[in-house]
């Protein structure tokens, strides 16, 4: 008898996703160029833009923690607008939601990931917190498990965020699954962080409309 199980119960870790999927992490600039190098340039106007998303979400969060609902409604989903992910050639679908529930060895945490697929090649994961704040970190696992089940032979690409904290990812199936992360963008931290955002995801938009 078949047996089903959800993603969260039986990919917890890195290790679990590398060992069951058999993924390997490549760390170097040429394997995830997308998130480093020759990022386009953004205008002013497009500064000023993410600058009005950016004070909205802190005067929000300011209040407390926030739901991905509103995470999405504040930030990601205005920031993919500006990427121009809602406009052709591109098209989105949203996925289930799925219950994420971690045991860091003192309490349960549990949070809920919200996923929209764009164009099948871009995954972007809204982490919301049920008891504790959870790291981006701690949705990777969940999210190479997303992305590996793509059967688009393309490179695919994932960004994960808990509104606090964004994490880009790559992964590729040309030969033995292959991935590697980004560095943590922190929007809290600066506006350059959040401008740093917009011009890797326009990076990645140029690179799958090239590929599409």
């Amino acid at each position: 008898m078949t047996q089903t199980v959800a993603i969260t119960d039986a990919i917890t870790t890195l290790l679990d996703a590398e060992s069951r999927f058999g993924f390997i992490r490549v760390e170097n600039d040429q394997f995830f160029p997308e998130w480093c190098e020759e990022l386009p340039e953004i205008t002013a106007e497009e500064k000023a833009s993410v600058d009005v998303l950016r004070r909205r979400y802190l005067y929000h969060r300011a209040g407390g923690d926030l739901l991905e609902g509103t995470v999405m409604l504040l930030l990601v989903s205005p920031i993919l607008a500006l990427a121009g992910f809602y406009d052709p050639p591109f098209r989105i679908k949203a996925e289930s939601s799925v219950a994420l529930v971690l045991n860091d060895g003192e309490e349960i945490l549990r949070g809920r990931i919200d996923v929209l697929v764009l164009q099948d090649q871009l995954w972007v994961m809204v982490l919301e917190s049920k008891k504790t704040t959870l790291s981006v970190w701690s949705a990777v696992p969940q999210a190479l498990a997303y992305l590996i089940a793509n059967p688009n032979p393309k490179p695919v690409f994932g960004m994960v965020t808990n509104g606090d904290d964004i994490l880009f990812i790559k992964v590729t199936q040309t030969n033995a699954p292959q991935y590697d992360l980004s560095r943590v963008f922190a929007p809290f931290a600066s506006a350059r962080e959040l401008y740093g955002v917009l011009q890797i995801l326009k990076r990645i938009g140029e690179e799958i409309s090239r590929v599409s």
